[in-house]
């Protein structure tokens, strides 16, 4: 069954599964301007999207990790995603906007290709905060395992923005072969809120992820784009040498580019 990936723009990427179009994350919109994500919460975009709306095309089913913040889900993400069949996403998202399918963790949803194959996709949980904080503050977020079976089984994790937690071994419990991991890295931190809180995972957290998942691709993705991103490739290059056992398995995708996985 052929997989492919394009890489948009932070955590927006084009994951291509035998003719199915599935979008993630979706922000398009120019760099320059601040958002407010909530609670005092700023950042500015910084990066341009690889992709137009147009040149992507049409999409089949978009992949939300969550709707609250700018950073996956921006002014002109929000209208592609009024064109989009089917959007899953977490249950608050369905309460803010109907049109979405709000899956709960462990949830799982069943979509064919257009060649009649099975895709399954299931919610896993996510924590996209510091363990100290309230999880209200930053809001609801999910991952996503999507399963292959046919012809033979390959196993797809899209953690969404979170850090490294214990919900992770629950998902590695459930779904003990990975071959291919889709991290939110860039430990993303408003240190003028949160002090060094992260609310998403930096190297050092990917490469706990990593080990303990054990995929045959580890793809980094959410690691440049906005001003609270405080780690960048060049960072966790350096951090990740160090242990050649997951640094050899690390793509680095360069946005606008496809690549076949």
């Amino acid at each position: 069954m052929p997989i492919s990936v394009t890489h948009i723009d932070t955590a927006c990427m084009l994951l291509e599964i035998d003719g199915l179009r599935l979008l993630t994350d979706p922000v398009f919109d120019a760099p320059g301007k601040w958002y407010h994500h909530g609670f005092g919460a700023w950042s500015k975009k910084t990066g341009m999207p690889a992709l137009t709306v147009e040149q992507i095309g049409n999409i089949d089913v978009l992949l939300l990790s969550h709707h609250q913040h700018k950073d996956n889900f921006d002014e002109a993400g929000r209208k592609v995603a009024d064109k989009i069949p089917m959007i899953l996403s977490t249950p608050a998202a369905q309460k803010a906007m109907p049109r979405i399918q709000g899956l709960a963790p462990w949830e799982t949803i069943t979509v064919y290709t257009p060649n009649k194959n099975k895709l399954r996709i299931t919610a896993v949980p996510a924590q996209h905060h510091p363990s100290w904080m309230p999880s209200f503050l930053s809001g609801p977020v999910t991952g996503f395992i999507i399963e292959c079976p046919e012809p033979e089984l390959k196993c797809i994790y899209i953690s969404g923005d979170t850090v490294f937690f214990r919900g992770m071994h629950v998902i590695n419990h459930r779904f003990p072969k990975i071959d291919i991991a889709f991290f939110h890295v860039g430990s993303a931190q408003f240190r003028y809120l949160s002090g060094w809180g992260r609310f998403t995972m930096h190297s050092n957290d990917l490469l706990l992820a990593a080990q303990l998942f054990e995929p045959a691709q580890i793809i980094p993705i959410h690691q440049h784009g906005w001003s609270h991103f405080k780690e960048n490739k060049t960072i966790a290059q350096k951090v990740l040498q160090k242990y050649p056992e997951a640094s050899e398995r690390i793509l680095w995708l360069k946005s606008g580019i496809r690549v076949f996985l």
